[in-house]
């Protein structure tokens, strides 16, 4: 279905002429734009023709002009038939360790060694990705803890930006118990049966401000 975004916009189709019928007509005989050579590549034939030329013909590029820039001002586009999303009903969130250890390259994907944190973006991208009908979101932690994607049907942006995620970005060390309660805090509103938190870690806590222990058993008590 064509459509435009904003229809308004062509309210403003007969403001040139609005502003030519309220706006004082300049009385200058001096031309506005002077070009030394104009007079010789027109001639006198150039000026005849023109001047024979009807008043809608002269303006006509002008309108074509006008209605073309209010046309995309107004935003065109075409929407196709809206396609259902099959929605299972789980919130997915997965807390993602980006801590200084997780660069230790002592894994391997495809016969090659690679770092920790490439493993699971490898592998979690595709269990992500797979998730079929599931909302899914991203959390990030090291010494501090961040959303990075809340929760979405978009499956193969979450990817992306798990694919970007950088050794460091959230600190050095890991802070186990404050990647679990910004978990807990992002899928309190979420209905108990529908809520999964994911932690992926290779450490042990050693930052933050909440007891990962502490962390855990309150996650076990909302379900």
């Amino acid at each position: 279905m064509f459509e435009f975004v904003w229809p308004w916009v062509f309210a403003l189709l007969p403001l040139p002429w609005l502003m030519r019928a309220l706006l004082p007509m300049a009385d200058s005989g001096e031309p506005a734009l002077k070009v030394s050579f104009l007079s010789e590549l027109e001639g006198p034939s150039g000026r005849r023709a023109k001047a024979n030329l009807p008043i809608w013909r002269q303006r006509a590029p002008f309108l074509l002009i006008w209605l073309l820039l209010l046309i995309a001002t107004a935003r065109p586009q075409w929407l196709g038939e809206p396609l259902p999303v099959a929605a299972s009903g789980r919130d997915l969130l997965v807390a993602v360790d980006v801590s200084g250890s997780m660069d230790y390259p002592d894994m391997q994907w495809k016969s090659d060694e690679v770092s920790r944190l490439v493993l699971v973006q490898q592998l979690l991208g595709d269990f992500l990705e797979g998730r079929k009908g599931d909302r899914v979101g991203l959390i990030l932690f090291g010494t501090q803890a961040f959303v990075q994607a809340p929760l979405t049907y978009d499956r193969r942006t979450v990817r992306v930006w798990l694919d970007e995620a950088k050794i460091g970005i959230a600190g050095k060390n890991t802070a186990l118990g404050d990647a679990i309660g910004l978990g807990l805090k992002r899928l309190r509103l979420r209905p108990a049966t529908s809520r999964v938190l994911v932690l992926v870690t290779d450490g042990a806590n050693n930052a933050g401000q909440i007891d990962p222990i502490t962390a855990a058993r309150l996650a076990a008590e909302e379900g």
